[in-house]
């Protein structure tokens, strides 16, 4: 199957694209690479250099699917630029799915996310845990970035009819190794700051629930939709979780990961402030597990184990790369006025 994947040069991006490979799939990287092509470096990949802003129905010539990632994927990227979020998130998913419904192109899977489930009411819940949230929680977002994936989910799931079957993942927070590695998402952070500070900050305590998912898993959500029986994705929402963790106990995982390697490091744990915007909700997976048989297993442990083995530890300079972290980047780029239009398919 040809599937096009829209910021097939991101995070979660890079990864699609290999397992895709591995399926027997040919992978045609939409993506304005904006981080450079060296993470698709040794993937067999067509590769399209376009926005999905402005989306050409052209495209999707032979192609039988559509993976989109792209757009700004998280809340300080969005917080940072309101409007290219909402022509990325939102304008450039209405293009999208009308060019994929004017092409009869049926399979289509969308990167939502869990922070569709953050609302003032779970922030105030820190005194216990938060409400676990379903697909048929009602949603009211707060942030920009999240509203503009709730308007995409409307978008994908309100065009949904016979000849088009599109599904939406709310993947949880994501963390795990990739080419195309990010260090400004909390388990990914806190392993970069084990390393380089060796000490790890608890604001507030640290007693937030995130739901998290390595980022093999999130790939592979997308892999085994484009095989589910269309009947069971058409219009459907599910969530991407390999499970709900309190932010103390990721810091504590990764504190003690640490002190097992050779030679050990030592982190500490230090208490500090919450921030302004406190973040704090809890999802369940059981549908995604009772109704297309795939259950995220990637656990936190094992994907700070994977990544302590493949980042330096002894080139701590390497980690202030400012690729590592997408709202460095986009400034950087501003900055120096390198793109008329910057902020590419970041996901």
């Amino acid at each position: 199957m040809r599937v096009l994947v829209t910021g097939g040069g991101g995070y979660i991006g890079v990864v699609l694209c290999r397992q895709l490979i591995e399926a027997g799939h040919e992978p045609i990287v939409l993506d304005r690479l904006f981080w450079g092509r060296k993470p698709l470096r040794g993937l067999e990949v067509e590769i399209v250099s376009g926005d999905v802003r402005d989306f050409n129905e052209g495209w999707l010539s032979r192609v039988d699917a559509v993976c989109h990632l792209a757009g700004l994927s998280n809340d300080p990227t969005a917080e940072y630029n309101p409007e290219a979020n909402w022509q990325m998130n939102a304008i450039g998913t209405e293009r999208i799915v009308a060019a994929c419904k004017a092409r009869g192109i049926e399979r289509f899977t969308f990167a939502s996310s869990a922070s569709i489930y953050d609302s003032e009411a779970s922030a105030r819940e820190m005194s216990h845990s938060p409400t676990m949230c379903d697909e048929t929680t009602t949603v009211a977002p707060r942030g920009v970035y999240s509203i503009s994936k709730k308007y995409a989910e409307d978008v994908v799931l309100q065009n949904a009819d016979s000849t088009f079957a599109p599904v939406v993942f709310r993947q949880g927070t994501v963390y795990g190794y990739s080419p195309r590695m990010r260090f400004d998402l909390v388990v990914n952070t806190f392993v970069k700051d084990a390393i380089v500070r060796r000490r790890l900050f608890l604001h507030g305590g640290g007693w937030m629930w995130r739901p998290l998912v390595d980022v093999e898993d999130v790939a592979a959500a997308h892999v085994m939709a484009l095989g589910a029986p269309l009947g069971k994705l058409r219009g459907q929402i599910f969530n991407v979780l390999e499970e709900n963790y309190q932010i103390r106990e990721l810091a504590m995982l990764v504190a003690g990961s640490l002190s097992l390697i050779d030679p050990p490091i030592r982190v500490d744990l230090e208490e500090a402030p919450l921030p302004k915007l406190v973040r704090n909700y809890r999802m369940s997976n059981a549908k995604l597990s009772n109704e297309l048989g795939f259950t995220p297993s990637r656990t936190v442990l094992q994907s700070v184990t994977e990544m302590l083995h493949k980042l330096p530890l002894d080139k701590i300079d390497d980690y202030g790369d400012p690729r590592y972290y997408n709202i460095r980047w986009m400034t950087l780029l501003e900055e120096f006025h390198l793109e008329q239009r910057p902020y590419a398919s970041i996901y």
